[in-house]
């Protein structure tokens, strides 16, 4: 698989939260997913997102504010508090996200013993690298180099706060997916000015460059996780 660069990530990280805050505020009941993850992210040949497996998703009643229930989910993606007090919120999808959004950045899975001891953990890795100002010692290579440092800060810094461990110091999924979708914009544009500078120089037909596609077997549906894992395989 084509390592994902970073516009295509930044687009899958909007997406992911837009479906995210889609559940959460958009019906007359909330819906909370339970176990997002990259394996239950799913991207088609153009790299469209889908949010999967609602296995586990749960209603939240209008006259509470979380559910007490069997703890479950995914050992990396888990929100602490939740596995602690067996409170599931709104917030524990966004714990789950934030955990979502470090892969994006890292190329790196949740947890892992292959690492050193202080890095098997990522999201704790990833919390105290940012107080120590070494985000761009985790950031994967191919995006590093991308030239995208201001907006690997944003989304770092959401990240961060997506993973606090205080459930109500989170934000809402609706606030991260307008200030992803901000962040998308602004790029957006950026990149428009550009398109219209160059074409004043060179012909649009002779410079197109397409974005890296799937190979033509590979099945019409797979998840995040695996395009991560093949990113990984990659020398950095």
């Amino acid at each position: 698989m084509p390592s994902l660069c970073w516009e295509d990530r930044l687009r899958i990280a909007a997406e992911i939260a837009g479906a995210l805050s889609y559940l959460h505020s958009a019906h007359s009941i909330p819906i909370i997913h339970r176990d997002v993850k990259s394996a239950n992210i799913l991207l088609d040949e153009h790299y469209t997102t889908k949010v999967a497996d609602f296995g586990l998703s749960r209603l939240t009643p209008l006259d509470q504010t979380h559910i007490n229930t069997l703890v479950q989910g995914t050992f990396g993606y888990l929100d602490p508090e939740y596995l602690r007090t067996s409170q599931l919120t709104e917030r524990s999808d966004v714990y789950s996200y934030g955990m979502v959004l470090v892969e994006l950045l890292t190329g790196e899975k949740p947890i892992s013993f292959e690492r050193p001891e202080a890095q098997r953990n990522l999201a704790e890795y990833f919390t105290v690298s940012l107080k120590q100002e070494n985000l761009f010692e985790l950031v994967e290579d191919g995006i590093r180099n991308e030239g995208n440092a201001e907006q690997l800060q944003v989304v770092a810094d959401v990240a961060n706060r997506c993973l606090n461990m205080k459930a109500e110091e989170r934000p809402p999924m609706k606030e991260v997916a307008a200030e992803l979708e901000c962040l998308r914009g602004f790029k957006r544009h950026t990149l428009v000015q550009l398109q219209q500078s160059n074409e004043e120089t060179m012909t649009a037909a002779s410079e197109q460059v397409e974005l890296s596609t799937i190979p033509s077997g590979a099945s019409r549906h797979y998840s995040f996780e695996m395009e991560m894992i093949g990113s990984m395989n990659c020398p950095r």
